[in-house]
């Protein structure tokens, strides 16, 4: 957000905003009026220049706008924005709510184990009162009853007496204090191991629930609740995107209901839809988890009747590690039971956000708007455009991808929630994209469309219409969250400053890499090299060192070294040299040459011949 607003401004207005509507009898979360005096700062329909300071006429003026809409009960946007800070809030994967759920028991378990720990019993008196106070220790770890239920002290003080009797409170309290607090763990899933298969012998443990018969009951109920929720929200979702299509088509003939917030009542549906599947998928994944357990629960309880059978005595060390085995499956029991009960209270408090559905458009309603239109599912859609798909050489510049050509193509990042990227900013409706008909990379994110048609308008200027899901979520600030605009409005984050970072799911975690390097050898050796190991090498330097006690240093001097130093002198080395005595040579001999003239005659009868010597003299050779 703009550097004008400062934080000292923002809380100052945040208390007003609060005041005022506690005034009005609705009393409302620091969180939820920070994320809407934001959004109404961003707004742009309100006309607050983010790049000048705030006057107080403008404070004013933000203070009752943002005062008007969170006392407008009758709009669905208030109620999406309640739900997702709602969500945000509460919500937790599996391994922050078991986390948290040990992290709340070790709390409460940490005066009795440090009474425990630091108690120093020297009368029998105060032994039997530590040891009574390790039984309520014991029994609230397991989980398997209260320490007023007299029935259950007396099944566990009896487990206990088999493996821990009283005889070994002296060991015990001779133990350090993290030896301690491992024997009070270990005692304590020894004693629920027992009870459980005493109980499965039918031998006590009446006091303990049978949790694997209530999950498989509670999760298939749990879940086809959850499905109803879904299914009905589902048509709510395709009966308002119906009538959205239809107002474009046909502008005259709905002209009235332009004033009555479908597109409000579309997202509100659309968000407590996406909020649904993520406790659907749990839901899911609990009833895996059962299953495994209830199969490895009953091997290992086999394995330990076959163990134990009838025999009167048996070693520790072959029973204990199943009777902890024991422990550790039933409390994976427990941990489902509080995961389905975390899912069915979530399930239960999402449902009052959608209850101004049935207010502004009840059933009647819809009905007789809905005449002559065609509602078409989500699944409808995207069988209608399973056989289109874009044709890659009409686009030069972008790249598509398709399932048979793309690694992981199920796994892709999709942006905007899976919902079509054209149809947000210029039709305003959150209709799912078919990635079939093609994903449009674009910027290292990803694109999916609900026709052939909207990804070919798209491509054309993806930053056009990137910048125009941007200013419709400027509009209606609910689509931050529902289409995981985070990255663009990361300021926007309805949290706490009290808040953990890692439970916010509108803000992204900040990451950033880091290195860290140890020495190989941070101490200084401590090898002694001197000690010797064998007695025999001991005695040897013993005799040595005897030896030397007796000896004596003497020196003397010679006639032939008195008076005498030390001379050195230096010579040079012979150098390479050569001669030569002999060299080739050679000559060349004049072939002869003889010219005879007048050997054909001429003129005159009588023949005179000349011969003329043509060959050349040695010396010119």
């Amino acid at each position: 957000m703009s550097g004008e607003l400062t934080q000292s401004v923002l809380k100052r207005i945040i208390r007003q905003v609060g005041l005022e509507c506690a005034a009005q009898g609705q009393s409302l979360s620091e969180t939820l009026v920070a994320f809407m005096v934001k959004a109404v700062v961003l707004d742009p329909r309100n006309d607050f220049n983010m790049d000048r300071t705030l006057t107080e006429n403008d404070m004013q003026d933000l203070i009752q706008l943002c005062v008007t809409r969170l006392l407008d009960t009758t709009n669905p946007s208030l109620s999406t924005i309640k739900m997702q800070v709602y969500f945000d809030m509460n919500y937790a994967n599996r391994d922050e709510l078991l986390s948290e759920q040990e992290r709340v028991l070790e709390g409460k378990l940490a005066p009795v184990v440090r009474t425990i720990i630091e108690s120093g019993p020297h009368t029998q008196e105060e032994m039997e009162n530590v040891y009574q106070k390790i039984v309520a220790c014991v029994l609230l770890r397991s989980g398997l009853g209260s320490p007023t239920d007299i029935e259950a002290v007396r099944e566990v003080t009896a487990a206990l007496q088999s493996i821990f009797p009283q005889t070994e409170m002296i060991t015990f309290i001779s133990l350090s204090k993290k030896d301690k607090e491992q024997q009070l763990k270990d005692l304590a899933m020894l004693v629920t191991g027992i009870r459980l298969y005493n109980k499965q012998c039918q031998k006590g443990g009446s006091c303990i629930d049978d949790l694997p018969g209530i999950l498989s009951e509670a999760i298939p109920s749990a879940t086809r609740t959850l499905d109803e929720h879904l299914n009905s929200c589902q048509l709510l979702a395709h009966r308002y995107t119906a009538l959205l299509e239809a107002m474009q088509q046909d502008p005259q003939r709905f002209s009235h209901l332009r004033f009555l917030k479908l597109k409000e009542a579309l997202f509100n549906v659309r968000q407590y839809e996406a909020f649904l599947c993520i406790l659907q998928s749990n839901a899911i994944t609990s009833a895996q988890e059962v299953e495994s357990l209830d199969v490895q629960f009953e091997a290992a309880m086999m394995l330990l009747k076959n163990t134990v059978q009838d025999r009167t005595s048996i070693e520790s060390r072959e029973v204990f590690p199943l009777f902890m085995e024991l422990s550790k499956l039933w409390t994976g029991f427990q941990d489902e039971m509080l995961l389905l009960s975390f899912l069915t209270n979530m399930a239960d408090n999402l449902q009052q956000f959608l209850e101004i559905q049935s207010q502004l458009f009840p059933e009647e309603m819809l009905t007789s708007l809905l005449e002559g239109v065609t509602v078409k599912s989500d699944e409808e859609r995207i069988k209608e455009t399973m056989e289109t798909r874009v044709n890659v050489s009409d686009f030069t510049n972008q790249e598509w991808l398709f399932p048979e050509t793309t690694d992981n193509f199920d796994q892709l990042l999709i942006q905007y929630h899976g919902f079509c990227a054209h149809s947000i900013g210029v039709k305003g409706i959150t209709v799912p994209g078919n990635p079939a008909i093609g994903i449009l990379k674009h910027k290292e994110k990803y694109y999916v469309f609900s026709s052939k048609e909207d990804a070919y308008i798209f491509a054309e200027d993806p930053d056009k219409f990137i910048q125009l899901n941007i200013e419709k979520a400027k509009k209606y600030a609910e689509l931050i969250q529902l289409l995981e605009l985070h990255h663009q409005f990361e300021y926007l984050v309805p949290h706490t400053q009290a808040r953990k970072a890692s439970k916010g799911s509108m803000k992204p975690p900040l990451k950033r890499e880091s290195g860290t390097q140890t020495d190989t050898h941070i101490l200084p050796p401590t090898i002694v090299r001197s000690y010797e190991w064998n007695e025999w090498e001991l005695r040897r330097k013993a005799i040595k060192l005897a030896n030397l006690r007796r000896m004596l240093t003497h020196s003397m001097q010679t006639d032939l070294s008195h008076m005498r130093r030390e001379n050195c002198t230096q010579v040079y080395l012979p150098k390479d040299a050569g001669t030569q005595t002999k060299r080739d040579n050679s000559s060349n001999v004049p072939k002869p040459q003889i010219f005879l003239k007048g050997l054909r005659g001429g003129s005159s009868p009588t023949t005179r011949m000349v011969a003329v010597d043509l060959t050349r003299p040695l010396d010119e050779t």
